[in-house]
Parts: structure tokens; C-alpha cells; sequence
């Protein structure tokens, strides 16, 4: 029997599923964690074969521990996971010390981690990319600036979705950034106005494609944090032919081999001096299912179930799970204090037979996703603009 440990089982909670199908395909999983036994859901605790509780995960040596104790229980660790962003780089190195072969390792997280460095693997790609520079200090700054104008977009090299993104519209605006930043190391890139279209994707052992759809963010994730907005992306019904085209191409010059990703491209709004409008332009990789309950939605968008299809790679490097009826499946993410037009009772109302799953965000999450999260199947791109007009509306008094 294969062993695969699985960090964070819990987080989102709807990743039992992953757990609950390795199980089914015969593994040994093992949770490495930082939540108590007794809080994990039923569910959890059913899928897996032992769980080992840390202080912390942010503790290397505790979590390295854990992996030595499931060695010394089990045997060799076969797979070692957490299909999450923020500890993709404690999986790496988790890898390398353990010598597992079937993933990313520490040599590796530069051209995925680093915005600065996943360029290069883009322009392999054939994928235009942003104008950058790393934001070394305001002399270098300005420099490229002169040379793309304001506004521009500031991120750390090394983040995690939106979190700490900047738009700098001025001097003075630049010169207050560098007083108040984190001390990280930042790119700068120009700024483009485009929607977000992402290429996502379960790969196998030959950097295949299993399993292939894709979202569209209407509007910038940047604008929605730092403005407080309504959060809106919805899956759509097939991935778009210039995207999937994109995305395959990126795979091979990423060389991702059993994974599930998620890749972001800029699809331009109007011709800019990166391109012509409507074309497919690099923003950034994710080496791990796109966020939060975006593996549900593809579910629900493709009558399918991506645990399943995932759980079959890593056991058998393909999958008999088939996809059947195709819906636009949107998700809308309110915020609390806001005054909006239509109340929950309307929107159950009106939209009940299509409306798939209401609940709170995690916090963790609400930045991004907002506190409050509707989501809904659509078999019409009308029906769903129709959805997103009456839940984002807002009182002006």
C-alpha cells in the first residue's frame, strides 16, 4: 500500500474530498495538521488512515518530525502534498529532504514562486508577458517608469493571490509605498487592463492533461480587495480555445507533471502597447488548484468530480471519470455592512432551482472572496449576467 501524506487536510474543509479518494484508491493517508483531532469534521477523520497534530505548520522541525514518524510507521512516503499555495514551498522542501520523487522539490520553487522568474518560463511558452523591474528602491522605479507610464502594478516577487498588491497612480503615491513596505522584495510591472482568464488543468505523469476548464474574473481581484467589492468569477461551460491553447503550451514550458494547476492570463480590454484587444497575455502560475471552493464549482460546471480525477492520477496516472452536462458556474461573494438592493430572500427566490451552495467565506479567504458566498449553475451566459446584476447591486442613496 502507497503512502501519501497530505499537510493542511483541513484547509479548505472541502479537501477531505482529495483525502477521501486517495483512500478509496487504496493509499495510506496521513494528515499532518495544526487543528485538534477532535475538530476536524467526520468526514476528515474517516478519510484518513492516521493524523499527526503540530504546534504549527509554520514549525519545519515539528512538521519534518511528523513526516519522519509516518516513515518510521509506514515506510517510504510515496506522495506528500498540500495542493495549496501558501505551503507550497514547505512541501518542496519536504520533498527534498525525504527524497520523494513525485513532486515539486526546493531547486524547483524559484520559476514557480517568483513572479519575476515565471517570465522566462512564459516566453518559452510563446506567452507575452508584462514590462517589469524589481522594485529595488525609488530611483529604480521611476526609471521604469518613464518608460511605461503610471499607473503600475506593485506585488511581492514571492505572494500569495492579491495579498499586498498595490496600484501606484503618482510620485508621491510611489514614494509613500516604499515608506510603508513590507520588507520583501517587490516586482513592478506595467499596468494592464484586462480581465482574468485562467487555464486549469490535472496533469499526468507525461504532463498530460486529464481534466482541462476554466474561469473568467470580470474584474480586478486588486480592485475588489483594497475597494471592498463584491467578488465575482464564474467557470465557464468549456475553456476557451485560445486559453487552453496557451495553457497546455505553458504546462510543457513549466514542465508541471502530476499536479493540478492553475494558470492566470490577461485577457485585454482594448489595444494596449502589450497587444491588440482580446489577446491571451501571461499574469502568473499557481502550481495547486485554483482557490478556495473553486474545485466544487468545476464540479458543478462539468457534472463531475475533480477529487475523483485527481486521486486517479496520482494512482493511476489517468482517470475513467467522464464530465457531463456543461453550465457557467458562478460565484458571488458579498460584504457584510454593505447595502445591497436585493436581499438573500430575493436571490433564493428568483434563482433558487439554479442556486448550488450559500454559506460564509473563511477568513482566511474573505479578502479576496468576500464574507458571504453564493454560488449557482447557469446554463446561459444571460441567465448568469442576469444573477450577477441583481446580487452586486447596490443601494446610492
Amino acid at each position: 500500500m502507497k503512502n501519501f501524506v497530505f499537510i493542511s487536510p483541513n484547509f479548505p474543509d472541502t479537501y477531505w474530498r482529495f483525502c477521501r479518494e486517495l483512500k478509496n484508491n487504496g493509499f495510506n493517508v496521513l494528515g499532518i495538521g495544526d487543528c485538534e483531532y477532535f475538530n476536524l469534521t467526520d468526514d476528515l477523520r474517516s478519510s484518513l488512515t492516521e493524523y499527526y497534530k503540530v504546534s504549527s505548520l509554520e514549525n519545519y522541525d515539528e512538521v519534518f518530525a511528523a513526516v519522519a514518524f509516518f516513515t518510521f510507521r509506514y515506510g517510504k512516503i510515496d506522495w506528500l502534498e498540500s495542493n495549496n499555495e501558501y505551503w507550497l514551498e514547505r512541501d518542496a522542501r519536504l520533498r527534498t529532504d525525504f527524497n520523494i520523487c513525485t513532486g515539486f522539490k526546493t531547486k524547483d520553487m524559484p520559476k514557480v514562486k517568483y513572479k519575476s522568474k515565471m517570465k522566462a518560463c512564459y516566453k518559452k511558452a510563446g506567452v507575452k508577458v508584462a514590462r517589469y523591474c524589481l522594485a529595488k528602491g525609488v530611483k529604480t522605479c521611476k526609471k521604469f517608469i518613464a518608460e511605461v507610464g503610471y499607473p503600475v502594478i506593485v506585488k511581492p516577487d514571492n505572494g500569495v493571490g492579491a495579498n499586498d498588491t498595490h496600484r501606484i497612480n503618482s510620485d508621491e503615491e510611489l514614494e509613500a509605498f516604499f515608506k510603508n513596505k513590507l520588507p520583501v522584495t517587490y516586482i513592478m510591472e506595467e499596468f494592464i487592463q484586462a480581465e482574468v482568464n485562467s487555464y486549469d488543468a490535472i496533469v499526468n505523469s507525461k504532463g498530460e492533461p486529464i481534466f482541462e476548464t476554466g474561469n473568467v474574473t470580470p474584474l480586478s481581484l486588486m480592485d475588489v480587495v483594497t475597494q471592498n467589492g463584491t467578488s465575482l468569477f464564474y467557470i465557464l461551460n468549456e475553456p476557451f480555445d485560445d486559453v487552453r491553447d496557451a495553457g497546455r503550451r505553458t504546462l510543457k514550458a513549466f514542465g508541471v507533471k502530476s499536479r493540478f494547476v492553475h494558470f492566470e492570463f490577461f485577457r485585454l480590454t482594448c489595444d494596449q502597447p502589450i497587444g491588440k484587444k482580446g489577446e491571451v497575455v501571461a499574469l502568473e502560475v499557481n502550481m495547486r488548484p485554483s482557490g478556495g471552493i473553486s474545485p466544487d464549482m468545476m464540479n458543478y460546471a462539468n457534472s463531475t468530480d475533480v477529487y475523483k480525477i485527481w486521486a486517479d492520477m496520482i494512482a493511476y496516472d489517468s482517470t475513467l471519470t467522464g464530465t457531463g452536462a456543461k453550465y457557467y458556474c458562478a460565484f458571488a461573494g458579498r460584504r457584510e455592512g454593505r447595502d445591497y438592493v436585493y436581499s438573500e430572500q430575493d436571490i433564493r427566490d428568483k434563482f433558487g432551482s439554479e442556486l448550488k451552495m450559500i454559506g460564509r467565506v473563511p477568513k482566511a479567504l474573505s479578502g479576496a472572496m468576500g464574507d458571504f458566498m453564493y454560488i449557482a449553475n447557469f446554463s446561459s451566459k444571460e441567465r448568469l449576467d442576469d444573477f450577477y446584476a441583481e446580487i452586486a447591486e447596490e443601494r446610492k442613496w
